[in-house]
């Protein structure tokens, strides 16, 4: 190596980025463009309006986290054998698993949403005997069809995306775990699922973060959740673009804490051989 490729690779303590790096010129301009606009929309619009939906607000928000988290814990559990039946399954599990992806990656959700609700949910009146059963009271409900629409949803683009990890975790980890005598279940649960969500986990955030957008569209079903709340400020108090502005801050607040949880749970895994 020749002492200009060493100088050129030989990095000092002062050439490494430091946290002043950040409080760059056209960065602070940008932060003084922003906290103008703040103080011109606390100043110059209407917020008398904001404590009496407080309440209302607070139990929309309740609402959306609820619709998020367990149709994310429920589409990937779904996720995991729609991924695994296309990298090892036969043919009829397969096909299946890759048919429901393309169908459901290929349609809007809400076209989804909406056959579910107006469509499935319109024929269970017409039976008997689902009237007269336990499931009844729910079945009438409105909020089971957002949660089955955006579970198949976030099950079907998170299949693709356990797909390409169970495929991507390297043979020879898989072969070590068989040289080793574990069983097939036990070389899945603690080598082939683990690094299959390790290599997920950036993909697994930003689906997250989409299904976070994706819940304001059970307020067409009558769900009533944070969107539908600021739709009813809107229709009470005549007013646009305050409580426009306020959703969404609200949803910025719920997209920065979730992509600072997934951060901080990928910092706490170890990369090595990833």
């Amino acid at each position: 190596m020749t002492d200009q490729t060493t100088h050129a690779v030989a990095y000092t303590p002062e050439d490494l980025p430091t946290a002043r790096s950040f409080f760059q010129p056209h960065r602070i301009v940008m932060m003084l463009v922003f906290a103008a606009f703040v103080i011109c929309v606390a100043v110059f619009m209407r917020w008398d309006w904001l404590p009496r939906y407080l309440p209302r607000l607070g139990w929309g928000i309740l609402v959306s986290l609820v619709m998020l988290f367990s149709t994310s814990i429920l589409g990937f559990l779904l996720a995991v054998p729609i991924g695994l039946a296309q990298v090892t399954g036969p043919w009829f599990f397969k096909l299946p698993a890759k048919v429901f992806c393309t169908v459901v990656r290929g349609t809007p959700l809400l076209l989804q949403l909406w056959l579910l609700y107006y469509g499935l949910g319109s024929l269970f009146p017409q039976f008997p005997a689902i009237r007269q059963s336990f499931l009844w009271p729910y079945l009438r409900e409105a909020w089971p069809y957002g949660v089955a629409a955006l579970t198949i949803s976030f099950a079907a683009y998170e299949g693709e995306v356990m797909r390409g990890a169970f495929a991507g975790v390297p043979a020879g980890e898989l072969e070590a775990a068989k040289a080793y005598g574990m069983s097939r279940w036990t070389m899945f649960r603690r080598i082939w699922l683990p690094r299959a969500i390790h290599r997920a986990l950036p993909t697994l955030n930003g689906e997250a973060v989409l299904q976070l957008k994706s819940t304001p569209l059970v307020a067409t079903i009558t769900v009533v959740d944070v969107y539908a709340v600021i739709s009813k400020v809107r229709q009470e108090t005549f007013l646009t673009y305050e409580p426009l502005l306020l959703l969404a801050l609200i949803y910025m607040c719920l997209t920065g804490i979730l992509v600072v949880a997934f951060r901080t749970f990928e910092n706490r895994i170890p990369t090595r051989g990833a």
